[in-house]
């Protein structure tokens, strides 16, 4: 049966011809004597790379596993375990490109065996995706650009496709671009800075873990650290894109001239951002206040703002220019503690002289309140309408809010000092006189 496809659409002629020479290139495989002896060199390839993978593959595995260690050298072998479902397609594929110098030299052709170690390559690439990666992009990137890359090598069609999308031109304004380019840098672009967000990750957990350094000097270094691996990878992906750099200058211009009308406000915030960094007088973990009145713990500086968290669960984010503009009052810069105190109140027929004793041993009792800079201290504020008026002063590093109760604790304390001392907490009297006779008392 014949059929007329010189009136159907140039896709379906396209598809018909590849379908076509499949057709043609099967029935001269199935009626060659050289075929059927390179499927033969195949099935025993495979064969063989199965019986030194079950021999290999656990030997290898005893080999790479480190146990319970955690240096570098464990980390290194974990990484390289993790590849062993890879050990036998790649044997396979080894096999049979032997197989295949074996039979170009005896029949003069090898084709049928080529397929074949081209098919065992798009497994291995498939098992790599599938079993191996583990990071969300790369696996995106491995399922849709990997795996029908191997897919059109095995089958022969990656250089008629390439040429394809390479004449298909896409217009963008004045400027145009192949397909085949667009695609390139679109995946070239996700693994170079993917390639860069690892190594900043990498970089930031070492620079975390230098404890000698301020905390603000530890932030300054990752954040440069981010920058130069970024800017990095940025010139790389231009340079193997082949765009001029010089044609940045256009638009390196026009950022200059944003920035000095509309992004004035953003500059400063980074500069302030710079500022607070390098000067360490604010940083992540600090308790601050601010003159406009907002309040918490500073949970991330990012470039632009610092974001307090408070108490109750909120977040404020703080632009960084009004750490700089405005007075800010850091209650825990450097690690120095805070004074707090508590008030209390006597009976007038107490010892007066006996109370700051008892209230200062039970206080400092307190697990959280410190020896230094001074140990608790109990002053006499007053002689009050129904007591006598005392204050306990005591220092702790933290902030006496959220789960920290210092204040509350140590009243506490106090009340159980008095009452242990039959010390009275004295409380309001109130005399009510009646001008005049007295009301009867009604029954």
């Amino acid at each position: 049966m014949e059929f007329d496809l010189e009136s159907q659409p140039e896709i379906v002629q396209t598809i018909a011809g590849y379908a076509l020479q499949g057709w043609d290139l099967a029935m001269s495989w199935l009626l060659s004597p050289a075929a059927w002896s390179q499927f033969g060199l195949l099935i025993v390839a495979y064969v063989a790379a199965v019986l030194v993978n079950r021999r290999v593959n656990p030997a290898l595995a005893r080999l790479l596993d480190p146990g319970e260690a955690d240096t570098y050298i464990a980390q290194a072998r974990r990484f390289v375990a993790q590849f062993l479902p890879l050990l036998l397609p790649l044997l396979a594929y080894a096999f049979t490109g032997i197989g295949e110098s074996v039979v170009r030299s005896i029949f003069d052709s090898g084709a049928v065996i080529a397929f074949g170690k081209r098919v065992f390559l798009f497994l291995a690439v498939r098992a790599l995706v599938r079993d191996i990666i583990a990071d969300p992009f790369l696996k995106l990137l491995g399922r849709y650009v990997l795996i029908p890359v191997a897919a059109l090598y095995a089958l022969g069609l990656l250089g008629p496709v390439a040429a394809r999308l390479e004449a298909t031109i896409v217009p963008l304004g004045n400027l145009s671009f192949d397909l085949l380019w667009l695609i390139q840098f679109v995946v070239v672009a996700g693994v170079i800075f993917w390639l860069g967000q690892w190594s900043n990750s990498q970089s930031s957990e070492f620079i975390s873990k230098q404890d000698e350094m301020r905390p603000s000097l530890r932030q300054l270094l990752a954040k440069a650290v981010e920058f130069l691996i970024f800017a990095v990878a940025f010139l790389v992906l231009m340079n193997i894109m082949g765009i001029n750099l010089s044609a940045l200058a256009v638009l390196g211009g026009a950022i200059g001239v944003g920035l000095g009308f509309g992004l004035q406000k953003i500059a400063s915030n980074f500069i302030s951002g710079v500022i607070l960094l390098v000067e360490g007088q604010a940083t992540v973990g600090d308790y601050v206040e601010l003159d406009g009145g907002e309040a918490g713990t500073i949970v991330k500086m990012t470039a632009r703002a610092a974001i307090l968290e408070t108490f109750d669960g909120r977040w404020i984010v703080v632009p960084n220019e009004d750490f700089i503009t405005t007075r800010v009052v850091n209650y825990s810069d450097s690690g120095s503690a805070n004074r707090y105190e508590a008030p209390f109140s006597v009976s007038y027929d107490t010892d007066i002289n006996t109370v700051p004793a008892i209230i200062e041993a039970a206080v400092a009792k307190h697990p959280e309140v410190l020896d230094q800079p001074f140990p608790p201290d109990c002053e006499l504020r007053g002689f009050g309408d129904s007591g006598i008026d005392f204050a306990v002063e005591f220092w702790v590093n933290g902030i006496d809010d959220g789960s920290k109760k210092y204040t509350s604790d140590v009243l506490f304390l106090i009340w159980n000092a008095l009452r242990d001392n039959d010390i009275t907490i004295p409380y309001p009297h109130r005399t009510i006189e009646f001008k005049g006779p007295v009301p009867p008392l009604s029954e």
